[in-house]
Parts: C-alpha cells; structure tokens; sequence
C-alpha cells in the first residue's frame, strides 16, 4: 500500500552557518525520507530558513543591510550546505514569504474565534537608548539566587534558576549597553492551558517516543501556562491582524513555515494542500527536531494546528545533541565545525553521514563524533570491508568474461540471507534505529568478504578448468555488493548512484532485493571511495580553531552578534585576601549523580568531602554533562556556602565551573592525587 508522507526537519535560524552539530537532524531526517521513497511511497520533505525575530534585525543593522538583504544571503549558504550533504528537500523555503504570512494570519484568526486568544498588559524591559523591548537573551545582570555575574535575562547557566527578566540584579541591554527601564506593554496571548486535557492525551498517542512523553508530563505537573504570542515594533516579522505595531512572536509563525514551505510544493505539483493537512485525508505527518525544542513542538503546535482546524502530527521524533571527543563542540579546540569547512577540506560528506547513521537510534540520546573513532570505522567498514568486496572481483569480470554475469547462480545460502535481511533492515530504517541497520549490514558484508576470501578468484584464475566457477564467484559476489549498496543507498545516495550506474542499472528500490542479477553486462569498475587520512582530519579542526581573545574583526559590525556569545566574562569586582580566605573551597568526590526530575538544567550531586561526610549540591552542569560520566570524578566545591532551599532540595555547597565561549561548560578538577576533605589554598 502506497502511504502519502509529510516529513519536516526544524527550520534552522537564519542568523548563523550550519554546522555538525545541526546535520545531525537533516542526516537523520534524509536517511528515512529516502528509505520510504525507495519504497515507492508518496514522500515530500519540506524545511525552510527560521527568519523572523530581534536577532535577525540587529544582525542586518550591524551588517549595514536589510533583514530581507541577510536572510536572502543566509538562504543561499544553508542550501549549498545542505546540498553538499547531500540531503535532498522537496521544498527549502523561508518563513518570510508570501504563504507564511496568509497562513500564519489564518491560524492566529481561527485561535481567536475559537476564544484562545487573550489580550493583557504585562511589565517588560524596555532600553531606552535604542527604543524598544528586550527579549530575554538581550538583557544581562547578576543571578538574584546566587549571584553570578553576567547571566540572561531568563535563567541562571551557574546554579540553574529560572526567573523572568525583571527579577536580575543590574540588569544592562546587551543592545546598547544601558540600564533598561520598566515598562507597560499591551501582548497577546494564546491560551495553552485550555488545551491540556487535549495534551495530555495527544501526548500518550503513541506520536512521541516514551521519554519525550515523560518529559512533558514534568511540564503539565508544573501547570500550563499561556504562551506570549506577541512582540512589539521593531520587530522584523508579520503584523498581528487588527493591532498595529503588534508583531507574531517568531516561535508562532516558525512552525506554520512547515505548512508554507509545502504549500509552495503544492503550487508547483499541483498537490492538494487541504487535503494534506486535514486528518481525514489518509496522509501522515511527521516532525525531527532537537530535544532542545520539544516544548513548541509537542504542546504549542499540535494544539494550534487542533484548534484552528487541522491535522496534528503522527509522530514528533526527538534527537539528542552532537559531542565531539565527548565534549561539546568548542571555538577554541577547533570541533565547532561548519558544514561550509567540512565541503571545503574536501573530505567525503558521506564519511560523516555514515559516521552519524552508525550513531543514530530511536532515543533522544546525545551523539558522540569521536574523531579516532571516525576515522577507523569508516576505513574499516566502507572502504576495508564494503567497497572491498567489489573491488576484489568486479575486475574479473571485465577482464574475463567481457564485462558480463554468470547467466544463473547457483543456490546460495548466503545470497538467500542477504536478501532475506531486507525485512529487518527496513524495520530498522523505519523505527530510525539506524545504527542497528548498518551493524546488519556490516555482519553480513563480513560475510560476503569471507565468501571471496574462501573461494580466492585471484588464484582461480591460474587453475586450468576454473573459468566456470571463476564466473560464478565473481558474479555472486557482484550480486552481494549490489544488495548491500542497495541497504545502504539511504545513507550513502551518492555512492550508490556511482555503484548503479557501474552495474548499469536503474535506480534501486526496496524490492529489488527480491531479484538477483544474471546474464547482464556491468561496465568497468572504478575506485569508489577513498579512505579518511588523519591529517585531513587535523587539518579540519585547524581551519576551525578560533581564539577567544577579543580582536578587531570579532568585534567588526559583520561579527558583533555573535562576539557577544563567544567573549570571556569581564572580571567582577576586586576582593580582599581576608573576603577570599573565608571561602573553604574542598576537593570532593562525585559518588553520586542523577537527574534532577522537573529541572532543566540541574543535576544533583552527592559529593565525599572526607572523614565519611557527604554533602547533597544542585548544580546547573546539566547542559554539558551526563550524570553516569561523573561519577567518581573529583572537583573542587565552596565548603561553607550557606545550606539553600531550593524547589528540589537543600543544596549544602557549590561546585566550582568555568564558562564563557559558548557551548562550554566545565568543573573544574584537582590533580592526580588529591583526595576528598582537602583544602584548596
């Protein structure tokens, strides 16, 4: 049965490059849209750039240009990116368009006849240098919990407490440098907490993996608030109908661009979009995101799209983050790695979609690059064991038997199991557990190269009387490599192009493994795939290596945005040696760490400072570690901070972390040697 498929990736922000971190999810995502086309359904992936939003108007004035001028340029480099990857849109579109401001103006109108829709005055910060309200991430000041310097506007990155901008200490514009001002502004709201009962239900359909599930009923416990839908001018955005200078917040029109890139689709292949994304239409919808935004994706949108009429999603797959060397991608190391670098060094794309697919399952789990490990696998498996397979016996036929297969085979048992695999291995594309496919496809790939290893067509060929079994090798073997290209043809597209057009053939497809190739002429072989050379790699994270001392360009116009994410904090101010001989800063032992339920950024600690005792600490490490990893690492903690309460706990201390580029986050740790209770003088 043919299925009719709707497939979106999150719409990257238009405001920077793309990098590894972001292929992750359109990898992911084209692995699976390619599986169900080879399957002959109906499947369109549809994507766009995110446009709208502060950001985006500060980044054009800096640059001295239009937002419409940036978002245009930015277009251009996500897609030749993406392209370079090969990950293969139906539609890449921009949320600045024709069809998502019709459609964004259409929801909003359908939510406000349904009565979800409320208009109330709120406090904001306002600068009054540059003339307008603050986002959050624009206004910086000292934590009101701990104290930390230099923290956003609507949470603490040190000790993890939320807050709204309003309760910061010496609150400064990241815009102009000034002290922001309070002021009263009439926003509009969508009311999400009129839509629990239907969200919670929607939430346990089976559209969210398990864990996503339990995540958001962390959310409903903690009660659904209503979600602040609007922003004032200036603001590079659509104009709310019927409120003049009143702007659609970026996160509401961002996902009605799903609907706008494929309704461009529809206009071109004259498709129906109604009948698209309408329930009773027999077509499926689904999402890939980052876990980072499962919030917008799993309560605002489906209950937007149920209440102004539409279809809601079969399933919203989260993914995890991207590590490299089981860190987070860092400047000044080098592995905050653009995709733009990657092409240009001239490494092979499909190392690294293999690299993510052998990676990549079903969970929300983080995604570790380990760029040994890359190396290795890809050698080992594509070059050393796949490609191998025809390199060792496709000359043969061309040499031998003037390009031409054996015109029958005989029963093979192996040929049979490969073929049989079709089953699991779709299975396994189709639940996005794709690791488990390519470990598949690797054990039976061993198989076929034992298979050539046992039957040695090399010394065949100096056997009087073996030319018949010499063809009969070369042309199972053939056959072998074919089935195996054609499992592993949603991941690597572009080699397996190459490996058809060498066995001259049509496009594969999924049914195609139920045939076999005889009697058909293949044309001459050549090299497929080069291996992955260390100083390649070196060389890549080189190009990338960028250093966090302020400069002249990191503070040019063209630059300044993001300069501001990637600079030290500036020193606080100075202290005394006596302030600093009251702190007791101790070594301690991690002994136990775990997630700390309902809490974004916390994980709670159980640390050995000596003698027996343990203390329990809430730290906010929650976006650069995972708890099992720390376990029996020692840090560095503040001894006698006051006991604090907190909505989870008593924290009795504070770990010590350094910060400032971005991402990075790091507890500091004491030599080899120290041992729980000592002093750190």
């Amino acid at each position: 049965m043919t299925r009719k498929i709707l497939v979106t990736s999150a719409l990257p922000y238009a405001n920077g490059a793309i990098h590894l971190g972001h292929l992750v999810e359109y990898i992911q995502t084209d692995i699976w849209v390619r599986f169900q086309k080879m399957h002959g359904h109906e499947c369109y992936y549809v994507c766009a750039d995110d446009t709208h939003g502060t950001p985006i108007m500060l980044r054009a004035e800096k640059e001295g240009i239009t937002p419409e001028q940036l978002i245009a340029r930015v277009h251009g480099e996500h897609l030749r990116d993406f392209t370079g990857f090969h990950v293969g849109f139906d539609s890449y579109h921009s949320t600045n368009s024709e069809e998502n401001c019709e459609l964004s103006s259409t929801v909003y109108l359908k939510l406000r006849e349904a009565g979800l829709i409320e208009q109330k005055t709120i406090e904001q910060y306002y600068d009054p240098v540059r003339e307008m309200f603050l986002p959050d991430r624009f206004i910086k000041g000292q934590c009101p919990k701990c104290g930390a310097q230099d923290q956003y506007g609507d949470g603490c990155e040190v000790c993890g407490a939320t807050y709204t901008p309003t309760d910061l200490v010496n609150p400064v514009s990241a815009v102009s440098g000034s002290t922001p001002v309070r002021r009263e502004s009439e926003h509009y709201f969508f009311k999400l907490g009129a839509c629990e009962a239907f969200l919670r239900e929607w939430t346990r359909s089976g559209a969210l993996q398990q864990e996503a599930a339990n995540k958001l009923d962390e959310w409903f416990s903690a009660g659904l608030q209503n979600w602040d839908i609007s922003r004032d001018a200036p603001y590079f955005g659509f104009e709310i109908p019927d409120a003049p200078g009143k702007y659609f917040y970026v996160w509401l029109d961002a996902p009605i661009g799903y609907m706008a890139s494929f309704k461009k689709l529809a206009a071109e292949k004259n498709l129906d979009f109604d009948a698209w994304w309408h329930s009773d239409s027999g077509t499926e919808l689904y999402h890939f995101i980052g876990k980072d935004i499962l919030y917008f994706h799993a309560l605002f949108w489906p209950a937007m799209l149920k209440n102004a009429g539409y279809r809601t999603p079969n399933g919203v797959f989260a993914h995890g983050f991207l590590t490299v060397n089981g860190a987070k991608m860092s400047k000044s190391r080098g592995t905050f790695i653009t995709a733009e670098s990657y092409l240009a060094s001239g490494m092979n794309p499909e190392w690294l979609r293999y690299y993510y697919a052998a990676k990549i399952n079903g969970s929300m789990e983080d995604l570790d690059l380990n760029l040994a490990d890359f190396i290795a696998r890809v050698n080992s498996d594509l070059v050393g064991k796949y490609v191998n397979i025809a390199s060792r016996t496709a000359g043969f036929i061309a040499k031998r038997f003037d390009g031409k297969l054996a015109a029958s085979l005989p029963a093979s048992e192996l040929l049979g199991e490969v073929q049989h695999a079709a089953t699991l291995i779709g299975e396994c594309y189709e639940t996005r557990e794709y690791g488990k496919a390519l470990r598949e496809i690797m054990r039976l790939t061993d198989l076929a190269n034992q298979y050539v290893n046992d039957n040695k067509p090399w010394e065949l060929t100096k056997q009087n009387g073996s030319e018949a079994l010499l063809h009969e090798v070369c042309s199972v073997s053939v056959n072998l490599f074919r089935l195996l290209t054609l499992y592993l043809k949603p991941v690597l597209p572009k080699l397996a192009t190459e490996v058809e057009s060498f066995l001259n053939i049509a496009a594969l497809t999924w049914t195609d493994a139920g045939t076999l190739l005889t009697n058909h002429s293949i044309n001459a072989y050549n090299h497929l795939m080069t291996r992955v050379e260390q100083k390649q790699v070196d060389a890549l994270v080189a190009a990338n290596q960028q250093s966090l001392e302020p400069t002249a360009e990191t503070h040019s116009p063209a630059r300044h945005a993001e300069a501001q994410a990637h600079t030290i904090a500036p020193i606080a101010d100075t202290i005394t040696v006596d302030d600093f001989a009251r702190i007791d800063l101790r070594v301690a032992k991690i002994v136990n760490a775990e997630h700390v339920e309902g809490a974004d950024k916390l994980i709670r600690l159980t640390l050995d400072i000596g003698e027996g005792k343990t203390r329990n600490v809430f730290a906010g490490i929650k976006s650069a570690y995972d708890p099992e990893k720390l376990i029996g690492r020692m840090t560095v903690m503040v001894a006698n901070l006051a006991p604090r309460k907190m909505k989870f706990g008593v924290s009795e201390g504070m770990v010590l972390a350094a910060s400032g580029e971005t991402p990075g986050l790091y507890i500091l740790s004491p030599d080899d040697g120290a041992v729980p209770g000592m002093r750190v003088k």
